[in-house]
């Protein structure tokens, strides 16, 4: 995860990483803190001088997936052209993140926040909101930037694309980490975006949200 610079930091990212090999390893456990302390090699009381409770420690690891998917989000917006090629790399990176970090898709699907508490799922859906934003602006830029636009509203269009994502990050959990998110995901996506943007004078009139 994130590179230490002094000893506190370093016992902090070790406690995070320790916590993800767990979501990975222990796949549909509820994960104690006396568990998470002997993975760790420390007691409880080390683990709340640099947490407050559990619902710090997965807030830490929603905010590592924060950080990581939307500092390259704005790279991808910054350096690929094309709306289609944006909205590709955009779920392309989703699930590449989902596929190499395993434990934490199950924060990603919601699975091992379960019995945590309510403030922990409303801040992994406002990421997915955020991702599906994000998608929904980039195909109404299409029409400015290319002269296409959705051939389904803009936002039914967006939440099609995500929900597909979610569906592999879904599979990929139920499998036990074996049905690969990015498997056959390219040809899958030429199929889902055939007709996704069409010319403007093509589209239906009535689009727009």
């Amino acid at each position: 995860m994130t590179q230490a610079t002094t000893p506190k930091q370093s016992r902090r990212d070790q406690i995070l990483q320790a916590l993800a090999l767990m979501l990975e390893e222990d796949s549909g456990k509820r994960i104690t803190t006396a568990s998470l302390a002997r993975q760790v090699g420390v007691s409880e009381a080390a683990l709340y001088r640099h947490f407050p409770s559990k619902a710090r420690m997965f807030e830490g690891l929603i905010e590592f997936i924060e950080e990581s998917l939307f500092e390259r989000i704005r790279l991808i917006l910054n350096e690929t052209p094309g709306a289609l090629s944006r909205c590709q790399h955009i779920l392309k990176l989703l699930l590449g993140f989902a596929e190499k970090n395993p434990g934490l898709c199950r924060l990603l699907n919601g699975d091992a926040l379960t019995g945590e508490t309510a403030r922990l799922r409303l801040r992994m859906n406002q990421l997915f909101e955020r991702l599906e934003t994000q998608l929904k602006q980039v195909l109404r830029e299409a029409e400015i930037r290319e002269g296409l636009r959705t051939a389904l509203p803009a936002s039914s269009a967006a939440n099609l694309l995500l929900a597909t994502a979610e569906g592999r990050i879904s599979q990929y959990v139920r499998s036990d980490f074996k049905r690969l998110p990015t498997q056959n995901w390219d040809e899958q996506w030429q199929l889902l975006t055939k007709e996704l943007l069409v010319p403007v004078a093509a589209a239906p009139s009535k689009q727009r949200t």
